[in-house]
């Protein structure tokens, strides 16, 4: 219960694999399970869950922890406590009454419907929260806090229900937001990415006609992620969608939807690359801009009249441009021509430029002077991002540089739970240890490969 009060979502799982009980009641008599739900928290409830909570079990008001996850708005809780085959695992009658609530919320509208159940008629908070890295609106009014996300909610339970949306109902859902990140955006756009049939590519293909730049947007989305389903489920089904993309970067008219149909065609591999990152290198839109590097690395090495589009882009007004410029030079085998153009932002005015360039000359293959010393530069910049010196503690470490341990100590103390994996295992980290395991092996050391 101190676990879940806490929302230790890690020390949850871990009691539970000890043994303890997921039917724990908390102060109020309800499973545990409810009470992380009522404080938002979907990752110690999907840990409950999947230790041995029960979603279904009847609470003394009639509900259950399901569906109260429902009434309380928010798609990540409704994930979390949905449970193994829910289509089969429950009734029928169960089924429609957590559609028909998550229908409810729709129809009035979430403020209104506190404003029923509560009687308060002053204004409503309302903030931006991230739950499952997408957004949605919270709103608090009369002391009742739900999310804003019961259309994402439908969309979720109808797909595992196995009830098929119309494709317009779900486009109509998802453009509602205009919100590439929100969460009801990205419940839409799963299921379509994850629904096949030819019948199905045509209605989403027709959205790339339609006049509302956010439905195109959307459907690029959409392409999106039909493409990264294939790492995970092998479909066969989505052979064309490159030939698609590129047809469509060639006379897409609005420079956001332009841009997100390069980022997506950029995971394709398709002959024209080349040609349509050409096209669009001189776009008036930064974002196209932005976009059009990694096309232009495809080769390699690239061509000259890629290299020199590339050097052009390099000196483009736009920060985010020139940003873009500096990664896609990363790469095996760093001609002089990039290694100059690199030089250059590393001393860019934009402090993320020099980040950029920096990353890219300390991951090349160059052992230049010029090079070391321009990444040793950086080490006194009062503002440099932490994370970035580290970057050149790598790059100075596999250089065998003596100003390594310069650059370690500048790095300073790293932030408790740094990195995603244990320190021990970066990679910029082992790269430090080696550098000291090679140049003073009689002192304490830390681990090597």
């Amino acid at each position: 219960m101190a676990a879940v009060t806490a929302k230790d979502a890690e020390a949850v799982g871990t009691l539970l694999r000890e043994g303890a009980d997921p039917r724990t009641p908390g102060p109020d008599g309800l499973p545990v399970l409810c009470t992380a739900l009522a404080g938002f928290d979907h990752e110690s409830a999907g840990a409950l869950t999947d230790g041995g909570a029960d979603p279904d079990h009847e609470l003394p008001d009639g509900t259950t922890p399901l569906l109260r996850a429902v009434d309380l708005g928010s798609p990540a809780l409704v994930e979390a406590v949905l449970g193994d085959d829910p289509r089969t695992r429950l009734t029928e009658g169960g089924r429609e009454r957590l559609l028909d609530l998550a229908r409810h919320w729709i129809e009035a509208g979430e403020e209104e419907e506190l404003r029923r159940r509560t009687g308060a008629s002053g204004p409503a908070r309302r903030r931006l929260v991230t739950e499952n890295d997408t957004d949605v609106e919270e709103i608090t009014l009369g002391g009742l806090t739900v999310r804003a996300g019961h259309t994402g909610i439908l969309t979720w339970l109808e797909w595992r229900f196995g009830i098929p949306a119309p494709v317009a109902d779900l486009v109509a859902r998802a453009v509602a937001h205009a919100d590439a990140l929100h969460a009801n955006w990205a419940q839409a756009r799963f299921v379509l990415g994850e629904r096949q049939g030819p019948q199905v590519w045509n209605e989403l293909t027709a959205l790339r006609q339609h006049p509302d730049p956010v439905h195109r947007l959307f459907l690029a989305d959409v392409v999106w992620s039909r493409n990264f389903l294939t790492w995970f489920n092998h479909r066969q089904d989505v052979a064309e969608d490159a030939d698609f993309l590129a047809s469509w970067a060639r006379d897409e008219p609005d420079g956001m939807v332009l841009a997100r149909v390069l980022d997506v065609y950029f995971d394709q591999e398709h002959p024209d690359q080349e040609a349509i990152g050409l096209r669009h290198a001189g776009h008036p839109d930064p974002r196209v801009r932005s976009e059009v590097p990694c096309l232009l690395r495809q080769g390699s090495p690239p061509t000259e009249v890629a290299t020199d589009a590339l050097l052009a882009l390099s000196r483009d007004p736009d920060p985010d441009v020139r940003r873009s410029v500096a990664g896609a030079m990363a790469g095996p085998g760093l001609t002089p021509r990039f290694r100059e153009a690199l030089l250059t932002l590393i001393r860019d005015t934009d402090a993320q430029v020099r980040a950029g360039a920096a990353v890219s000359l300390g991951n090349s293959d160059d052992r230049t002077a010029a090079v070391a010393d321009a990444l040793a530069a950086l080490l006194d910049e009062q503002d440099q991002d932490q994370l970035l010196r580290l970057e050149i503690v790598y790059a100075l470490a596999r250089r065998d540089d003596p100003r390594t341990e310069y650059a370690w100590q500048r790095v300073g103390e790293l932030p408790p739970g740094f990195g995603e994996m244990p320190q021990q295992e970066d990679h910029r980290i082992l790269a430090y240890w080696n550098y000291r395991w090679r140049h003073r092996p009689t002192e304490p050391h830390g681990p090597s490969i």
